[in-house]
């Protein structure tokens, strides 16, 4: 009979790292091709012209130039229209 009973749940067990996500480049600031824009989990921030988005929801400039946030309503599939953050290179 040499076993440990009740031995109960850990509850001090969760140290992740952080996800790095969040704007990269801002409104304003200049950008070569394929440099990453906006880390984000989902579609959060969608992209408008002269970006790309990649597997993860990450966008990409796909050229050189300065990059512009813009508000635009985007439509839901319920119908609805919702405020959305566009990221764009000029």
């Amino acid at each position: 009979m040499s076993h440990v009973k009740a031995g109960g749940t850990s509850k001090n067990n969760r140290n992740n790292a952080g996800k790095r996500l969040g704007v990269k480049r801002f409104g304003g600031q200049k950008v070569n091709s394929g440099e990453v824009l906006v880390r984000q989990v989902g579609a959060t921030k969608i992209a408008g012209p002269g970006t790309y988005v990649s597997r993860n929801f990450t966008i990409h400039a796909a050229k050189d130039g300065t990059v512009a946030f813009n508000e635009v309503k985007t439509r839901r599939f319920t119908g609805k229209t919702v405020k959305r953050t566009q990221v764009c290179v000029v």
